[in-house]
């Protein structure tokens, strides 16, 4: 199969940016957001800049802890921003960055951060090989390693479970 160009590209290629309202849909009856709507739309901000890097369809295959650490009422603005930090060969992992900015107080909290991990795909469900990424700042640059530590410890507990699932 032709494989697409593997130029390696810089992390600001992949940088995407989401916002979203919180309506009352999205909300428990406290009107705080509810912890899986937030999920998904940080599942969304990752695959986002996962498509923009691989230039590919991509399937999620893990997302790491999540923390949630202020509440998000009714009526906040959520900004949720991600970006390749690492490639490895057809995975990558995409950090997400999630804010609240309350536009009537003029306020923005850090909500939550989390890592996933995508896997890029053809039309038939082949995965296929990612651009390496190119990592250009020294924030940019500590998160790449930091991929490769995660990745260390994903694969570590992959085996664990594998082996206590026998």
């Amino acid at each position: 199969m032709p494989q697409e160009n593997l130029s390696p590209r810089p992390v600001r290629d992949s940088q995407s940016e989401m916002a979203e309202i919180v309506l009352p849909n999205d909300a428990n009856p406290l009107a705080a957001l509810l912890g899986g709507r937030l999920m998904h739309w940080i599942d969304l901000a990752g695959a986002m800049a996962a498509h923009r890097h691989s230039r590919n369809h991509v399937v999620t295959a893990s997302v790491d802890h999540i923390d949630f650490l202020v509440p998000v009422r009714v009526g906040d603005l959520v900004i949720l921003r991600s970006s390749v930090n690492r490639v490895f060969t057809t995975s990558m992992e995409v950090g997400v960055k999630v804010f609240v900015e309350n536009y009537i107080a003029d306020t923005a909290k850090h909500v939550a951060s989390a890592h996933l991990t995508f896997v890029a795909i053809d039309k038939e469900g082949n995965r296929v090989k990612v651009a390496p990424v190119i990592p250009e700042t020294e924030e940019q640059k500590r998160r790449y390693d930091g991929a490769g530590r995660r990745r260390e410890i994903r694969r570590a507990e992959f085996e664990r479970h594998r082996h206590l699932a026998r």
